[in-house]
């Protein structure tokens, strides 16, 4: 029996141990999708205490605490900091078999040094371990992007922002990590919500466009696209809960846009017309600027009403979605295809059904110069485990080319996940190590030295360009 989270932790074979050490391990780590606060990187954010770092605003960990029978006092509400590290400690043990309790002993060994499980008998000593490194020099934010080799923060910012931290940071030389925005308009698409004619209203203050109707409010967004792209950025980000398609004129929308702005809403026909015409619209200014397009397909959010009122979404109240996506999605990148507009292109679904229908669609726009233009993007949220990340790229495998793949992001509103990324990496190392002892792949350790290390990291450098990122490791062993 192996002992518990060693260093060969899901390493299975000895090929899988050698390409995870020699390959895999030092590897930088470019995170081109996270929910991390730039204010918070700029000001190198101090935590007072372990709970502030590990539990505020996860709700991955907060799920699992409700599921535990843990009240939301000790999770969201107003008990101590102390307590609710208490109550998480009382969950993880419950977490066996759920990657949350991998990943809490990776962020313990790894940034904390601390080898013992997290329980409620060793929960008062991690406590103060934890606590006299957080609060110490070396454990701000900052500090723990680069204590973790990240040479890429790519940011989730709407498009009315003002980017001022990530603008302080671009000027910021010392800084060795290049923090960018990414572009996530969805309350521009999400034209029947009650909040949109307001977010209109930001949007033409931050554009300094006089919003009067449809070409305004494209010329608005225009803008604003620009100043990303002038700020650092390459990346959009688009959350399609539901995937769309519905073909309109420009004179059709702009009607339907025009209705809206009176506060009527809209008939759902109105709304589909009205976000597929924007998407494409915007997937044509992305392909012009060289940026990629992010699609979140398949989210079924905000489910337990009661909650959504109290403590508002992104609180651990959603799910996985069922809608059918093959034919809009298809629609979408074939219209801006027909344009020669159509980006590079990453797309999730949170539905692990649709994994071969993604893997398939892909090589059906992939342009013959672009090494893995469209891509299916790694498994995502609920689907972020071990089989889940397995199920991704077999399905990826199967039907294209896994060595193309651009890899992990952490999707995280946490300083502390980028483990994530070596829990990642041993998954990958640990396939093809199978495929190499079941006889199905040749034992070429350049070979496949050179597709792991792409995979961690080089592959998402050529992929994204992002300015002033090094170069990965050279094609070859990093332990001497």
């Amino acid at each position: 029996m192996e002992k518990f989270m060693n260093e060969n932790f899901l390493l299975k074979n000895e090929t899988a141990i050698s390409l995870f050490h020699d390959y895999a391990k030092e590897m930088p780590i470019i995170d081109y999708h996270c929910h991390l606060s730039p204010k918070e990187i700029y000001e190198n954010k101090k935590f007072k205490n372990i709970t502030e770092a590990w539990l505020y605003g996860d709700h991955y960990k907060w799920r699992a605490m409700r599921a535990n029978g843990i009240p939301e006092e000790y999770i969201t509400g107003n008990a101590s900091d102390y307590e609710k590290f208490l109550a998480w400690a009382k969950t993880v043990p419950m977490t066996i078999g759920n990657p949350l309790y991998n990943w809490t002993h990776l962020e313990l060994q790894r940034f904390f040094g601390i080898y013992e499980t997290l329980n409620e008998q060793s929960a008062p000593g991690i406590w103060e371990k934890a606590n006299a490194l957080i609060t110490g020099e070396g454990f701000g934010a900052r500090d723990l992007i680069v204590k973790s080799n990240v040479k890429v923060v790519c940011t989730t910012d709407d498009p009315t922002d003002s980017l001022e931290y990530h603008q302080l940071l671009k000027k910021d030389e010392d800084y060795p990590v290049s923090v960018v925005p990414g572009f996530r308009p969805d309350k521009g698409l999400e034209i029947n919500r009650d909040e949109f004619l307001e977010w209109v209203g930001k949007l033409e203050q931050a554009s300094q466009v006089k919003i009067e109707n449809y070409k305004d409010y494209l010329a608005a967004l225009e803008v604003r696209v620009q100043f990303f792209h002038l700020v650092g950025g390459v990346v959009s980000d688009h959350a399609l809960d539901s995937m769309v398609y519905e073909e309109a004129t420009f004179d059709e929308v702009q009607e339907i846009f025009a209705e809206r702005l009176t506060g009527s809403k809209l008939s759902l026909e109105a709304e589909k017309k009205f976000k597929t015409f924007t998407l494409i619209h915007l997937g044509k200014l992305y392909a012009d600027l060289g940026w990629a397009m992010q699609f979140h397909i398949n989210a079924h959010r905000n489910n337990n009403t009661n909650m959504f009122k109290r403590l508002g979404p992104d609180t651990g109240y959603d799910s996985i979605n069922d809608d059918q996506i093959a034919k809009p999605l298809v629609s979408i990148l074939d219209s801006l295809e027909q344009a020669g507009k159509l980006p590079k292109t990453i797309i999730y679904s949170l539905n692990p059904t649709d994994n071969y229908v993604i893997a398939s669609i892909i090589n059906s726009f992939q342009d013959g110069k672009t090494p893995g233009k469209i891509q299916f993007g790694t498994a995502w949220w609920f689907n972020d485990t071990k089989e889940g990340m397995l199920e991704q790229m077999k399905a990826l495998s199967n039907v294209g080319l896994f060595s193309r793949f651009i890899g992990m992001l952490t999707d995280s509103r946490s300083f502390l996940s980028y483990t994530r990324h070596e829990y990642f990496r041993r998954i990958v190392c640990n396939l093809i190590g199978e495929w190499v002892e079941n006889g199905e792949v040749p034992k070429d350790m350049e070979l496949l030295g050179r597709i792991v290390q792409a995979i961690a990291y080089n592959n998402a450098k050529e992929y994204f360009q992002f300015q002033g990122v090094t170069e990965g490791h050279p094609i070859s062993s990093t332990r001497s």
